[in-house]
């Protein structure tokens, strides 16, 4: 999946998170802010990576804003995001697990 505009989903209320994608070239980033960063910045980390390897993201910069966001939901925003941003008209959904 190519990253092709920038895209945003979800919200900065609590037990939330924002992801904010854009299209770069040649590298993939994932910068991630979070209030409890600390305690569960590396699973954040892992949920949002694990998400785009399914969806076959390999370059582009993720930017997360998180309240405190289940797993669950952190890989519901991210896909959101990137469908989006990849502006998806046809949706494998076998790689939305």
């Amino acid at each position: 999946m190519q990253i092709i505009k920038e895209a945003i989903a979800g919200t900065v209320e609590s037990s939330d998170l924002m992801v904010k994608i854009a299209p770069a070239s040649g590298e993939l980033e994932i910068v991630i802010h979070s209030e409890v960063y600390k305690q569960f910045g590396e699973q954040i980390r892992s949920v949002v990576a694990q998400t785009l390897e399914q969806m076959a993201v390999h370059e582009g910069i993720v930017i997360i804003e998180d309240k405190g966001a289940l797993d669950c939901v952190i890989r519901a925003r991210v896909q959101s995001a990137l469908l989006r941003a990849a502006d998806a008209q046809h949706i494998n959904w076998e790689a939305l697990v």
